[in-house]
């Protein structure tokens, strides 16, 4: 049986991957941040006790700040798969917090990579590189476009990105990165701004809100699908040798469009409840971003599954349906939403 350790597993893409893995019969485990409230609600669909022989499902306590806590968990853990997920994450809150954002984001996959380096294990290792490292390169953008980021969050993941290749490059380790462009789904934080739009649609549905406040609505993204975006992570380190991979749809839509369609949805005119609050936007905005994947379609054999508007049907509806599961007393985990 494979074992693989995530970082960043109460999140998002973590929460994803430590599923599909589970079901391709891997040992999870997963690092998570001590916090004085809960914060696993993403993975309660597959936790159990782990006193039960048939668990295959771990969490332990760590963080990306502390080398020593990583080098004991891989002694302890002894994974042959390392998933570098963790990070502070959110673009526009680096620029409140850049020298937390470059530590955690920047310089704990440094921590890893040395970890994992000193400890002589032949584990594979998944960096979590992404678009904004891009910035103002023109689209589309592919493995060889040149980084331009517009962000503390950026920079400290083109840092991550480029000490990933200079371990494998240096030291011989099985160290693949994953240039992956925006993907969202139902578990998507609530301050990122998709879910933050279809949230509001919810409650704007049920008469509980009535403005939504948002920054750049011109701003286009290349949108996926997180679950899609996962087996993505799978395939690379299931190569015969680590490389970088561009990861999206290529198809880009405006942060407008998104409104449109998440409002559509809902039977709901978005022009009547949104207001643009030049707090939102960013210090130095990324304007275009659009993915040529056709590395990984090639070479991975990996193709995006949903499209933009069944991405924003998914969401609304899961978030509709939360909230109806609030308003009658039942609310179930996140970790069960699509």
């Amino acid at each position: 049986m494979k074992k693989a350790l995530i970082t960043g597993v109460t999140g998002q893409d973590g929460s994803y991957l430590a599923e599909f893995l589970l079901r391709k019969g891997y040992e999870v485990h997963g690092i998570k941040r001590r916090s004085s409230s809960f914060n696993t609600e993403r993975v309660e669909g597959i936790y159990g006790d782990f006193h039960e022989p048939e668990t295959r499902f771990f969490l332990h306590y760590a963080d990306l700040a502390d080398s020593s806590c990583l080098t004991r968990l891989l002694d302890t853990v002894q994974p042959d798969e390392i998933y570098n997920l963790a990070a502070q994450s959110h673009v526009r809150v680096s620029f409140d917090i850049p020298e937390y954002t470059a530590d955690i984001t920047g310089t704990g996959a440094v921590r890893m990579l040395e970890a994992i380096r000193q400890s002589g294990l032949e584990a594979r290792f998944y960096q979590a590189s992404s678009s904004e490292m891009f910035g103002s390169s023109p689209p589309p953008q592919n493995e060889q476009t040149p980084f331009h980021p517009r962000s503390p969050y950026g920079c400290a993941k083109a840092f991550a990105h480029a000490v990933t290749v200079n371990y494998r490059e240096s030291y011989g380790l099985y160290a693949a990165a994953g240039i992956l462009f925006n993907h969202e789904s139902p578990r998507r934080g609530e301050t990122f701004v998709t879910r933050k739009i279809t949230r509001a649609v919810a409650h704007i549905k049920y008469g509980l809100q009535e403005k939504l406040y948002l920054g750049n609505l011109d701003a286009r993204r290349d949108w996926g699908y997180a679950p899609d975006y996962v087996e993505a992570m799978w395939r690379m380190l299931q190569q015969q040798r680590p490389d970088d991979y561009v990861i999206g749809t290529g198809a880009s839509h405006s942060v407008r469009e998104f409104l449109e369609l998440a409002f559509d949805n809902a039977g709901l005119d978005w022009r009547r409840h949104v207001e643009v609050d030049p707090r939102y936007y960013r210090p130095a905005e990324v304007d275009h971003l659009v993915a040529d994947a056709s590395k990984a379609a090639h070479q991975l054999d990996w193709r995006p599954t949903v499209g933009f508007e069944e991405l924003v049907r998914l969401m609304v509806e899961a978030d509709l349906a939360q909230l109806a599961a609030r308003k009658a007393g039942v609310l179930a985990p996140a970790s069960l939403a699509p």
